[in-house]
Order: C-alpha cells, then structure tokens, then sequence
C-alpha cells in the first residue's frame, strides 16, 4: 500500500495484529553495476506491545525452483542466496548511520517509537526474476525474490509469526543503458579431413539491445574455400533467463 507522508510517497505495510508497520520509499532498488540504491525505512513499533522484546529486520535473497504445494515431507525448493538482520531497536552502535532525508521525515511524522534500519544489497546477487508460470501452474511463481521481514523477538533466531510479522517483497533490477554498445559479432571456422582449405562462417546482429515485440535480424556469412558444399544454415536463439544468445551453425 502507497501513501504520502510530508509530500513524500512511501510503501507502508502492517502486521495482521497491527502492532508493527513497516515504511519503505520505493520497492524497487537499481543496481547501476558499480553500485545498488541502499534499503533505507522506518520500522514503527506499538511500545506497548514490545515491553522487553528487540525489533529486527531481515533482508533475504532466495531463489524458488518448484511449485508451492511440492513442499511436502521436509523437502523444499526455496534455497535462500542472502540473509541479512539488522537490529533496529535497541540500536547497536556499529549499525548506526546517519538518517536519510526520508527516514527524518518519517520519524518527525510517525514520533519516537519508529526506528530505521539499513540494508545494502550485495552486487554479486542476481536482480529479481519471475518465470512465466505454466498454464496448469499454481501459487508462487518460480524465479529469485527479495523480501523485508520485521518481527519482535528477544532474539533474531527465535521463530517469527505471521500476525505479528511485517512482509514486503521488493526488487533488485537493472535498466538497459541508454547508449548501446558495439553490434554483437561471433564467428568461428571448420577444417575438414584431407583438405587444407576451410569453411568460415561469421555472424552478427544489427544492434546490441533489443526490446520485448522487437524483430531480432541476423546477418550471417559464409566464406566457404573447402570443397564441401553448403545445404543450408540454421539460425536458433535461446534465451538464458536474463539474456538471449544467438548461434549460427554449419550443416553440411
């Protein structure tokens, strides 16, 4: 849910018991490759419910390759990549920062009981991915997520509830740059047995980036100095989760 505090949209989520509520400024957080936007929010806690608990945050990384309701007898096809916790009250003095703009506009609305906490995404994590589900597919897609939780507990490793727990989903994703690069050239030459001459085959696409909708024309050429002839050549793309490769072959 999205509202504006101070002139400034924020995401706000609640735990089901309505006892902690969770802030961000964006859900989504760009890696620009030489560095990724910082996870900074305002976790707000009923004081009266917290009595002698610590209120953490976690950030985590996991990558989901089965179907929901094949987690059954132990078995799961979650596998988390990063888990990090941050303890946002009592603060600990070597996770103190000084406040963004944001988390000072929050905490002059929200008043002494909402807390920061930071988080930075590693740049060796992969962005966010979703799988186009199947047609007969059900619950959650498969693919790599993020995901905020903020919980009461007097330790971080004690078990977290789903009512008086606050989870976000967020995502790390990247942006095509405005410039494009060199056209993508590959090329590769066959020997054949008792022949000294070669086969060389070279082919290249007429721009680097391509956009959903778009046709994708391949340039492809043959220099042939064996005595083998050329019947035909076959072009395929196959596309690798975040990025398309694109092969000519011989066939003779």
């Amino acid at each position: 849910m999205g509202e504006k505090a101070a002139g400034t949209r924020v995401f706000k989520k609640s735990s089901p018991n309505c006892k902690l509520t969770v802030y961000l400024g964006k859900r989504d957080f760009v890696d620009h490759l030489d560095r990724v936007d910082p996870v900074d929010g305002v976790v707000l806690v009923d004081n009266d419910y917290l009595k002698d608990r610590k209120v953490y945050v976690t950030l985590t990384c996991a990558f989901r390759y089965g179907r929901e309701d094949l987690d059954v007898l132990g078995l799961s096809f979650r596998k988390d990549l990063f888990i990090s916790t941050f303890q946002a009250f009592p603060p600990l003095p070597e996770e103190k920062k000084p406040l963004t703009r944001l988390q000072e506009r929050l905490i002059k609305k929200l008043g002494d009981h909402a807390h920061p906490f930071y988080f930075t995404i590693p740049q060796n994590l992969p962005c966010s991915v979703t799988l186009q589900p199947g047609p007969e597919d059900t619950g959650k897609a498969c693919g790599v997520d993020y995901e905020i939780r903020a919980f009461c507990a007097r330790t971080a490793e004690e078990k977290m509830h789903k009512r008086n727990s606050v989870r976000l989903v967020i995502r790390k994703v990247q942006f095509a740059p405005e410039k494009s690069g060199p056209q993508p050239v590959a090329e590769t030459t066959r020997h054949f047995l008792m022949s000294d001459r070669s086969l060389h085959l070279e082919a290249s696409l007429d721009k680097e980036l391509y956009y959903h909708g778009e046709a994708i024309n391949v340039n492809v050429h043959v220099t042939n100095n064996s005595s083998k002839t050329v019947k035909r050549i076959k072009v395929s793309g196959i596309y690798c989760h975040i990025y398309t490769v694109y092969t000519a072959t011989y066939i003779p």
